[in-house]
């Protein structure tokens, strides 16, 4: 496929589709029925109903017996935990197979013109980040994820949150397998807003934020306490009546579906003339501009809290204003502290500002620089 037919290159070789990212039309005001209707099959295809499909299999053929989760033993979860991390080798592996290892479509479509592992880094261990986001994943990603999933079926195996069949309840069920996405959207808004204040991002969200440029393997590359929080989607299922499939798609929604923001390319190409796309520059601008983009478009969050950027010129123009604001109110806030820090005998020294020459010709408004992401970034936000 020609990307240039979708998007272009800048000349450090970086990608960026033509179009600007548009939100879902879901809460656009005023609803338009034939836009809703017309982005409802990507709502559906090919993720979501891949996740869902997955949890049906899970409960299916890999979750135990009810009599068997009642009771906690090292056996089931240990099972599970290994269920989990082969296919998260697989569905993650096949990604970076196709893309990174192989490079079946060379460059194209992909955001960021470099390969991560073009670069070592001392940020990553090993200097590497493949090597670091892989054993961050197994280590600690797939091990919180099993934990909450234990922890959940364990619930519901005990009869401690309310367990609704579909044959009982089909329409509750249904309308809350369709809103699965939107709690996570919900939730991730929310965690992730938190873990970007000062001393969270410094010392939990930055191990994340260290894949500037992000592949496959970067999705769950996370420091333990981000996990937990990231994971903690599925116990919006243990408050609300649900089922345990449903908590299951939770889950797959946040493990598997982590991929698609983090794949670096707009589109998979599927042969020649076909192609999946990913939905992934929203998360892309993230990760390139750090304080934009914390949640995924699909309840528009960003736009009602002033985050949002649509990857237009119009949002570099919004992000940089944000970001020459804070940058004054954090200089005005240092000079205030100077000047408090200061004896009392050298602020009496000082000219005051009325004994200034009348005629003294004020100062004309400079223009304001351009600003950067690392000079707006919150106390420790700094890039890898």
């Amino acid at each position: 496929m020609d990307e240039l037919h979708f998007g272009k290159r800048n000349k450090r070789g970086d990608w960026a589709p033509n179009e600007p990212i548009a939100l879902a039309p879901l809460f656009r005001l005023p609803f338009s029925l034939k836009a809703f209707l017309a982005w409802l099959p990507h709502y559906f295809l090919p993720w979501n109903v891949l996740f869902a499909l997955s949890a049906v299999a899970w409960w299916a053929w890999i979750v135990p017996p009810v009599e068997t989760m009642r009771t906690l033993t090292w056996g089931w979860p240990l099972y599970l935990y290994a269920v989990n991390a082969v296919a998260t080798a697989l569905f993650y592996g096949a990604f970076e197979l196709h893309l990174y290892v192989l490079k079946r479509q060379e460059r194209r479509f992909k955001y960021n013109g470099k390969f991560p592992a073009e670069h070592k880094s001392k940020a990553f261990w090993f200097e590497s980040q493949n090597l670091d986001n892989i054993l961050r994943t197994f280590l600690s990603g797939v091990t919180i994820w099993t934990a909450c999933e234990v922890l959940v079926l364990w619930a519901f195996a005990n009869g401690y949150v309310p367990w609704l069949s579909f044959a009982d309840h089909p329409v509750y069920l249904a309308c809350l397998a369709l809103v699965v996405p939107i709690i996570h959207e919900f939730h991730f808004f929310c965690v992730h807003r938190l873990i970007h204040t000062p001393l969270l991002y410094k010392w939990v969200h930055s191990v994340h934020h260290n894949s500037v440029n992000p592949s496959p393997w970067s999705s769950l590359s996370m420091h333990p306490v981000e996990h937990l929080l990231y994971f903690a989607t599925v116990f919006y299922h243990l408050i609300l009546p649900s089922n345990p499939v449903l908590a299951l798609y939770q889950l797959h929604y946040a493990a598997f579906g982590a991929i698609p923001g983090h794949v670096g390319f707009d589109k998979v190409e599927v042969g020649d003339n076909h192609a999946v796309d990913s939905h992934a520059y929203a998360h892309y601008l993230h990760h390139k501009y750090f304080e934009v983009n914390y949640g995924d478009a699909l309840i528009p969050l960003d736009k009602w809290f002033g985050t949002w950027h649509d990857g237009s010129p119009e949002g570099d123009a919004r992000m940089n204003e944000r970001y020459r604001r804070r940058k004054e109110k954090l200089a005005a806030a240092e000079a205030t502290k100077a000047d408090q820090s200061q004896p009392e005998a050298a602020r009496a020294d000082q000219p005051k500002p009325e004994a200034a020459r009348a005629d003294q010709p004020k100062p004309e408004a400079a223009e304001a620089d351009p600003a950067t992401t690392a000079a707006a970034r919150a106390p420790g936000q700094t890039a890898a």
